[in-house]
């Protein structure tokens, strides 16, 4: 069978970062991008089967499409939380067994589920067998030192027969003991070669790669071996990167968006948030990249992200930022 890339939607995605991908994240790179695959943060069953729903499922439909990823290991749980994912109007459910967190350990889901990979087949059945809309797995290659391709292989191979086709995979092992989820993020050799093979020995099925990947030039690349691309950091810290995405992968013809139309965006949903009393910090901290490599970034972002002027919730504290953006003396960052 051929191994040649599927049309797929995700062909471009934003990771699911927690403390970053929440609502407002995702609705500022919506102004960026309309196509772009948005994910959650990672939320866990106890969090909606104890918790507020609301407060952690709400969206507007202006974000979407966006993916709701959970974080389980009981099949029960994780049915009863995807069903109020689909319900809520989510486009994915994705099972997160790529983390690598001590607090994700010890509630035995995350990364450590790829050394059960029965156990997460059962739990892709048991969302399947509720929704209609896609479940998804996010993972790694491998687990501490284990980083034979077979592992990853047979990982998905015991998944797939369970109904799952799509899969996301973070090309790194996961050191479980030893280094933080940062570290994690950076010390653990990337190894895209495995997804490629993934694609090659799976091509029915759906593979994203996700893993240091930083331009649009690398996403041609590795959309020659693979269906998808998901950006992590670069697409928080830089969120300029996904403008041409658009254009480049899904065919657009309408043009970019500038940085200036972006942050007009920015402010009108600043204004609506605003009245609806969330605090302004809480949706500009997403946006401090947007003029990365502009002279005069780094006065723009030093006005946002002060903590004074973010409390007093006048939206001229982005006229006094800009003017930082007319200053040529600044070197570029």
């Amino acid at each position: 069978m051929s191994s040649k890339p599927i049309a797929s939607p995700r062909r471009v995605s934003v990771a699911p970062m927690m403390d970053w991908t929440d609502r407002h994240c995702r609705s500022f790179h919506r102004t960026l991008s309309r196509h772009t695959w948005l994910y959650t943060e990672m939320v866990t069953t106890g969090a909606l089967i104890h918790g507020d729903v609301e407060r952690h499922l709400a969206f507007t439909a202006d974000e979407a499409p966006v993916a709701l990823q959970l974080g389980g290991s009981e099949p029960d749980d994780l049915a009863r939380s995807a069903k109020l994912g689909e319900q809520w109007g989510y486009d994915e459910i994705n099972l997160n067994c790529g983390c690598p967190s001590e607090r994700v350990q010890r509630g035995a889901f995350g990364a450590c589920l790829m050394s059960e990979p029965q156990l997460v087949a059962d739990c892709v059945k048991a969302m399947r067998d509720v929704v209609s809309v896609p479940v998804t797995v996010k993972h790694r290659i491998g687990v501490n030192d284990v980083e034979d391709y077979a592992f990853v292989r047979d990982f998905i191979g015991t998944i797939a027969e369970a109904g799952c086709d799509v899969f996301i995979v973070h090309a790194r092992n996961a050191i479980l003991k030893g280094l933080s989820p940062k570290e994690n993020r950076e010390i653990p050799p990337l190894k895209y070669d495995y997804a490629y093979r993934l694609k090659r020995d799976f091509p029915q099925l759906e593979i994203i790669i996700n893993g240091g990947i930083k331009t649009l030039d690398e996403v041609d690349a590795h959309l020659e071996h693979v269906d998808g691309v998901m950006l992590g950091r670069e697409a928080y810290h830089n969120p300029y990167v996904l403008a041409d995405v658009d254009a480049r992968f899904y065919g657009s013809t309408l043009p970019a968006p500038t940085r200036e139309e972006a942050e007009a965006k920015l402010i009108a949903y600043c204004r609506a948030e605003l009245a609806r009393g969330t605090y302004l910090g809480a949706i500009v901290r997403h946006a401090l990249g947007l003029y990365r490599g502009v002279a005069g970034s780094r006065g723009w972002r030093r006005v946002l992200s002060d903590s004074k002027k973010l409390a007093a919730r006048d939206l001229a504290i982005f006229d006094e930022a800009r003017q930082h953006l007319r200053e040529p003396s600044e070197m570029f960052e």
